[in-house]
């Protein structure tokens, strides 16, 4: 054999022994990747708190990189906490009454569509009109869920929160009165019990104002009733004009003197 055949075969046997070595090492290097992964596997199938704490740190790792992309928080359950429906989704009565509530205060049709289905939801089970608690709404705060009078009403519905910290204890406290279905739960039970106690809507509406032993209750009754009957209307599919852009503003509620405030402390609550 020539010194070229020896140097060939030489080439040839260096190369198979490293091909060989490379497949040893490769096959012993997948079944540790395999036994490694199998045990991963059954620990943290008996230890669910590994695999918990596992998948939070995993998580929170890659939320800091998008936060960090993004350039401020990320939080995708956000939409949970907003009080807002499409009002396409909504039933034709309720998306009429919607749309047009949100033209006359200027207020997003989105969260007013929430607000609406909440009132018929509830105005349904509680054998209550809900184009009368929407009226109340209207009147009380215009639809602003921060909205407070100078004698501690607050809310959607202007409820007293201090008199009614009892009903908040439901809803885990008082701050739960600028939430606005809370607040709309709240005022809805304390609407029931000022018409039992009155005998009659009209009536119970100048208790739920605080106006209940006062001769005159600043015409609140009355623009809550005259507003209930325009949503009557507009729930029908009546069209009901709406007021020149000039007039629109939050009718402020009447803040009765101290002695009907006491009286209604004493009596609703």
């Amino acid at each position: 054999m020539t010194a070229l055949g020896r140097t060939a075969d030489g080439l040839r046997a260096f190369a198979s022994d490293v091909a060989q070595g490379f497949f040893e090492i490769t096959h012993n290097g997948f079944a540790l990747v395999g036994l490694a992964t199998v045990f991963c596997a059954i620990t943290l199938t008996a230890r669910p708190d590994l695999r918990q704490a596992g998948e939070s740190k995993l998580m929170s790792w890659l939320q800091a990189r998008q936060v960090a992309a993004v350039g401020m928080p990320i939080e995708l359950d956000a939409i949970d906490r907003a009080t807002a429906a499409n009002p396409k989704d909504l039933p034709k009565q309720q998306a009429a009454v919607a749309y047009w509530l949100s033209k006359k205060y200027r207020v997003a049709p989105e969260p007013l569509s929430a607000l609406v289905a909440e009132a018929y939801d509830i105005g349904k089970r509680e054998k209550l009109d809900p184009t009368l608690i929407l009226a109340v709404m209207a009147i009380e705060s215009g639809f602003n869920p921060f909205a407070q009078s100078n004698v501690g009403a607050q809310g959607l519905m202007q409820v007293m929160t201090g008199v009614h910290k009892d009903k908040y204890e439901n809803f885990g406290g008082n701050l739960a009165a600028f939430d606005p279905v809370t607040n709309l739960r709240v005022g809805v039970k304390v609407l029931q019990e000022c018409i039992q106690r009155a005998g009659g809507l009209q009536a119970g509406l100048k208790f739920y104002v605080g106006a209940g032993n006062l001769g005159d209750d600043g015409g609140y009754a009355d623009k809550v009733m005259a507003e209930h009957a325009r949503l009557k209307l507009v729930s029908s599919g009546r069209a009901v004009p709406l007021p020149p852009p000039a007039v629109i503003r939050t009718v402020a509620p009447i803040e009765p003197p101290a002695p009907a405030l006491e009286e209604k402390i004493a009596t609703v609550s």
